[in-house]
């Protein structure tokens, strides 16, 4: 399972989530501080860095890494255990997961790099009206909404506890290095619990009111919250928290366990 080349993509590919993360913070940051723009999810930031100089390249390279990334954890969810960890039941599940979502996103930076009008997908309350004409589509969103907001208690309670340097080479940190990995992956991952809890209460929203007009997506979640009373102080400590967990995954790619 483990080769230099597989552990070079893999490892890639956390450098990969982290520019994802790292604009998607950005953005929702001088939004915050009233310097316009609108906030993004994670195609959005794969279509703002197709845009930038060098967007093709810089495309072909996320396409590169989160293709290995999503390889590395399908792996880790088949074969259940790698050379330096062993895997849960749930680790594996997880794993699952996080492969086919970012194996979502590697097909996305594909088809940018193949569609030069990069015109945007569907909106998350037209694939949530979508499902709603499905049999027991009302449920399936209901249920999408619960998972959203079952991984959001698990990324607070990843932050809280630091289980997350359970999967990270801590006996090559030196102390100092540990402390700041440990402080921007703790306050990374509680961002990323209100965001997807964020989400999923509005997707149970959706299913509770037959109304897929309350669905939204990451982007959407980060514009409920600047509606919010102190919504820029609100959105800027989020948005903080985002850039946070990009600098984590960045450090993922020298320190993380293959």
């Amino acid at each position: 399972m483990r080769t230099p080349l597989f552990e070079g993509l893999a490892r890639t590919g956390f450098l990969a989530r982290g520019m994802v993360y790292a604009v998607i913070g950005i953005l929702a940051l001088t939004l915050a501080f009233g310097a316009g723009g609108r906030a993004t999810d994670q195609e959005g930031a794969l279509r703002t860095i197709g845009d930038r100089s060098f967007g093709t390249l810089l495309l072909t390279l996320m396409a590169i890494g989160l293709g290995g990334y999503s390889l590395w954890r399908l792996l880790r969810a088949a074969v259940g255990h790698g050379p330096e960890d062993s895997d849960s039941t749930f680790d594996r599940i997880s794993a699952l997961a996080s492969g086919l979502v970012y194996g979502f996103f590697c097909v996305v930076a594909v088809k940018l790099l193949l569609d030069s009008s990069k015109q945007a997908s569907n909106s998350p309350d037209k694939t949530t009206s979508g499902v709603f004409d499905w049999p027991a589509g009302r449920w399936l969103v209901g249920i999408a909404g619960l998972v959203f907001i079952g991984v959001g208690l698990y990324q607070a309670y990843k932050g809280l506890t630091k289980s997350f340097l359970e999967d990270s080479k801590t006996e090559e940190m030196g102390p100092e290095v540990e402390r700041t990995i440990g402080m921007l992956g703790t306050v990374g991952h509680l961002a990323r619990a209100v965001v997807f809890g964020l989400v999923g209460v509005f997707l149970v929203k959706a299913a509770v009111e037959f109304d897929a007009k309350e669905a939204v997506g990451l982007d959407g979640a980060l514009a409920k919250v600047l509606q919010q009373s102190y919504g820029q102080l609100l959105l800027g400590i989020i948005a903080a928290g985002l850039i946070a967990f990009a600098a984590y995954s960045i450090s993922d790619a020298r320190y993380r366990r293959i």
